[in-house]
């Protein structure tokens, strides 16, 4: 698929469910994955991780659960809907962050302590539905994916992705990002 195309297929996924709310977040989807690209614009990720930052919560686009199933006792399982739409769109650098955000709020919550103390009421909901803080296994194992940092990084901008006030770039700047995301990297190509 080229580029253009699937930065189409993001911009009406947007546009026809970016309004829906964020959980029980005072954000829509479409605010909350804008916020968590601009985090990681202004951190000068590479532009999977800025694609990784918009569409880690695409996933949420993409089923038809109502907006209140965590509160039915329903996980969604959005992270890995979502890998499985960006999977034939994206490379790894900007698929497993997205699969690998979930993960990253019950790593988190083993590791750090005070961490879990921040997560927000309908966090806190998703991460009992979500099998809890991991188990030490589970955290050696986490910790050994290459794309641990990244996944990490992009959990924290995901938890700080909640303000209301917040002015962010519009979806077509951002597009960009989703666009050049999608080339091969120089490391990969051939010639």
């Amino acid at each position: 698929m080229n580029d253009c195309a699937t930065a189409d297929q993001v911009r009406r996924l947007f546009t026809k469910r970016g309004d829906s709310q964020y959980g029980g977040e005072a954000v829509s989807q479409l605010e909350h994955g804008l916020q968590a690209a601009a985090m990681a614009e202004q951190e000068q990720a590479s532009a999977q991780l800025i694609a990784a930052a918009l569409l880690h919560d695409v996933g949420h686009l993409l089923h038809v659960l109502p907006d209140d199933a965590p509160d039915r006792g329903v996980d969604d399982m959005h992270e890995e809907l979502g890998a499985d739409w960006l999977a034939s769109r994206f490379p790894p650098a900007v698929l497993e962050p997205v699969r690998m955000h979930v993960a990253a709020k019950r790593y988190l919550c083993a590791a750090e302590p005070a961490y879990r103390q921040s997560l927000s009421p309908p966090s806190e909901l998703s991460l009992q539905l979500q099998g809890g803080p991991m188990s030490d296994k589970e955290c050696d194992s986490f910790r050994a994916s290459p794309f641990f940092d990244d996944a990490i990084r992009l959990r924290r901008w995901d938890d700080l992705a909640k303000d209301p006030e917040m002015q962010t770039p519009p979806l077509e700047h951002f597009l960009e990002y989703v666009r050049d995301a999608m080339a091969p990297s120089p490391s990969t190509t051939t010639l």
